[in-house]
């Protein structure tokens, strides 16, 4: 009997084993192929559930053929209708399959428009120019309405009248959250643009809003170093580091100065990095943007991009180091040095190594 006992556990061990493992399979495949929001315009033809499930496959839409049927079959959600589809591999089988069973919509007239991340407002604006019926101008100027700006600060949490300030080149800028986003022609106005834009920051940085709730740093200054990050950071693996250095940059009496050429090329509104700033440029004092002055200490009065979710969280949860200096080579690998005199020394070895691009 007690043989017996022993092999029953062991069957129910075993069984509850399989169950956990073909859920977490079940699980692991039902969601998004990455995170690439990129839109796929793809036809599905009137068909059996296998060729639309090998038809998404193909496109890299789903992770499993066979855990999409299994998915449509459990929620009896087999009835997808043949149409023109754009999908992302961020969408994942749910969404995916909600939109195959309401069926294709697909607007002729509609747009879509690509905001990389770090981008500027010039950047924003000459996108938007060339995309819809709004000028360059025309976004300029409605980022001149106080009006506008005070009803969206009313609005948005995270705005705050700190982008008011006279000094401040663009009053959205950095809170453009960069994403492509679809509209329903190229009438669109700049005003549905910009919701759109901050609807998308309002979601990415409330998941954060306790921690920024909590930082010595305000939700502004938040924005504006993860700025700064977003364009420094080589790499996206480097950005805590990176974001690291600008933290003991701040709580230091013996480096005042953030040092960023970023905010000097914004300082002088050259997106082009390629030209070499010159001396005038760089000591400009009077220019609040500008950390490469000696007198001008801590962070720049705004952010000089719309950075990503993922400077920003670097900004929020730095890495904790002793480090002052940090440059990068040619292929983006980051280097991160305690002073001025190891700083030259990479710099100089990089040199050598015909691995300096900058």
């Amino acid at each position: 009997m007690k043989k017996i006992k022993n092999i029953a556990l062991s069957l129910i061990v075993i069984l509850s084993v399989v169950i956990v493992a073909v859920c977490t399979y079940y699980n692991i495949n039902m969601t998004k192929v990455s995170n690439d929001t990129t839109l796929k315009e793809i036809t599905i033809e009137a068909g059996s559930i296998d060729s639309i499930a090998n038809n998404l496959k193909k496109n890299n839409l789903i992770k499993n053929v066979t855990i999409f049927k299994v998915y449509t079959r459990l929620t009896n959600k087999t009835n997808l209708k043949a149409g023109t589809y754009s999908f992302s591999e961020d969408m994942g089988v749910k969404k995916i399959v909600d939109i195959l069973e309401k069926g294709s919509k697909i607007n002729p007239n509609e747009i879509s428009i690509t905001f990389k991340e770090g981008i500027n407002i010039r950047k924003i604006a000459t996108l938007i120019s060339e995309n819809t019926n709004n000028s360059y101008d025309d976004v300029i100027s409605k980022l001149g309405d106080t009006t506008y700006i005070d009803g969206l600060i009313n609005k948005y949490w995270f705005l705050t009248d700190d982008i008011k300030n006279s000094n401040i080149y663009y009053p959205l800028e950095g809170y453009l959250y960069p994403n492509t986003y679809r509209f329903n022609s190229k009438d669109v106005s700049i005003e549905d643009i910009f919701t759109k834009m901050l609807d998308e920051m309002d979601n990415k940085l409330s998941e954060y809003k306790k921690d920024i709730e909590s930082s010595k740093l305000s939700v502004h200054e938040i924005i504006t170093l993860s700025s700064i990050v977003e364009l420094e950071g080589a790499k996206a693996a480097d950005r805590k580091a990176v974001a690291g250095v600008f933290y003991n940059r701040l709580d230091s009496n013996l480096y005042p100065t953030l040092g960023s050429d970023a905010t000097t090329y914004y300082a002088s509104k050259i997106d082009d990095w390629s030209y070499s700033l010159t001396y005038k440029e760089l000591n400009d004092c009077n220019n609040k943007y500008n950390t490469r002055c000696s007198s001008n200490t801590g962070l720049p009065i705004g952010p000089i991009c719309n950075p990503s979710i993922e400077s920003i969280e670097a900004t929020i949860n730095p890495e904790k180091h002793n480090y002052y200096y940090f440059v990068a080579d040619c292929k983006g690998k980051v280097y991160l040095t305690k002073n001025e005199s190891e700083h030259n020394n990479i710099i100089n070895k990089l040199i050598r190594e015909n691995n300096w691009c900058a």
